[in-house]
């Protein structure tokens, strides 16, 4: 068995295939210790845990990153996107008009502006 820290920069180069065999292992191996612990094992064995769980967390975390990476690629110029993958921002952001919302006019707006404009006046300049 590995037993050995796994480094996250060592795993954005695999491959899904990889990932999960590797996060297999892990699980197996968490396994077998978790029983050797409970039979009276050594005290090396809790770093030994510790170890195993944060490594198959650093795999389980590349897997998702991954994953969501696709996604991201996949519903690029789409109308709709999935509600994780859309910003987070504040709950006023997201409800606030959107830029073309906000820039229409009403018919009644628009009659008054044609029919009443802003009207210019001629300042005198005093010298």
């Amino acid at each position: 068995m590995s037993t050995t820290k796994v480094k996250a920069s060592q795993l954005w180069g695999k491959s899904k295939e990889d990932l999960k065999k590797q996060l297999i292992d892990l699980k197996t191996e968490l396994g077998q210790l978790r029983t050797q612990k409970v039979a009276g094992g050594a005290n090396s064995k809790l770093t030994k845990i510790h170890d195993l769980r944060k490594s198959i967390a650093r795999v389980l975390t590349v897997i998702n990153a991954t994953q969501r990476a696709q996604l991201r690629i996949l519903y690029k110029n789409k109308k709709y996107i999935p509600l994780d993958l859309r910003p987070k921002q504040t709950r006023a952001i997201r409800r606030r008009l959107t830029k073309h919302e906000n820039s229409l006019i009403t018919e009644k707006q628009k009659k008054r502006q044609t029919h009443f404009p802003q009207r210019k006046f001629a300042v005198k300049a005093e010298a």
